[in-house]
């Protein structure tokens, strides 16, 4: 994603992320292809439930882990 105007800086994963203002971390999720059924993600040191992705926007400032979980045997 690069940068406009309009963005606002989020910390994921420990590196500065510019999203648009009035993202949702479903949409952030979409932009950056993962699958949500094989993540878990944290905002600001709280679990957020997958459940409620679509409701969360995105502030700046917040602070985003996103692990993503990998199959194998």
């Amino acid at each position: 994603m690069s940068a406009t105007i309009d963005d606002i800086r989020v910390t994921l994963n420990g590196e500065p992320h510019c999203v648009p203002y009035g993202c949702t971390l479903a949409g952030l999720i979409t932009a950056i292809d993962l699958d949500v059924r094989k993540i878990a993600v944290e905002r600001n040191r709280e679990i957020v439930p997958r459940s409620t992705y679509a409701d969360v926007t995105l502030a700046p400032g917040d602070t985003l882990e996103i692990v993503h979980f990998i199959g194998g045997g």
